[in-house]
């Protein structure tokens, strides 16, 4: 299962990884221009590989497994770059910090209940939230790539109202995966 193009394309997230950080990693319209191409493919592979998974048939454990690494490795990563570089900082830091937090905690909480054998599916407003945020990192990381902000494309703008608002659904979301979670935990 592991050479199912939907596995491929989930693996390729996760390789992204490393490439993303170094582009990102210091200043250069040019390389923070390769950062915004790499994490925009990225997250159509994030959704293209669940589609096709469920069109082809080809939903895997290996991919139900690695999926969700892929997309918290990936925006873990962005987000951490975007503070180091200044991009993220003052009050912005707040939904940065939200966002980080509830993606360690929803994991732990997943992995939580597989050992009880209960699965905790993507909500609807989980799968608004992961929009919001990947518009909010890739605008982020769009105006780092801006030699001089222009007033026509306020990609920092777009990004940080996106990142507010996915840390707002972070927080609705995060609430309505622990509530679930707690009904299955001895107190």
């Amino acid at each position: 299962m592991l050479s199912s193009l939907p596995n491929l394309l989930t693996l390729s997230r996760i390789f992204a990884v490393p490439l993303l950080v170094l582009l990102m990693w210091g200043p250069g319209w040019v390389a923070w221009s390769a950062a915004f191409a790499l994490f925009c493919v990225a997250g159509a592979t994030d959704y293209l590989d669940g589609y096709l998974a469920r069109a082809r048939g080809a939903v895997s454990k290996l991919g139900i497994f690695l999926d969700p690494i892929a997309d918290k490795i990936m925006v873990a990563a962005t987000i951490v770059m975007l503070v180091h570089s200044g991009i993220i900082h003052g009050l912005a830091v707040i939904p940065a910090l939200i966002i980080l937090l509830r993606e360690i905690t929803v994991s732990g909480l997943r992995e939580f209940l597989a050992g009880l054998q209960v699965s905790l599916p993507v909500s609807t407003l989980a799968k608004w939230k992961t929009a919001f945020q990947m518009i909010a990192l890739a605008a982020l990381i769009l105006a780092g790539a801006l030699v001089r902000p222009l007033w026509w494309l306020p990609a920092r703008e777009v990004g940080l109202v996106s990142l507010w608002v996915a840390a707002a659904l972070t927080v609705v979301t995060g609430y309505d995966y622990l509530r679930v979670g707690l009904k299955h935990m001895d107190a």
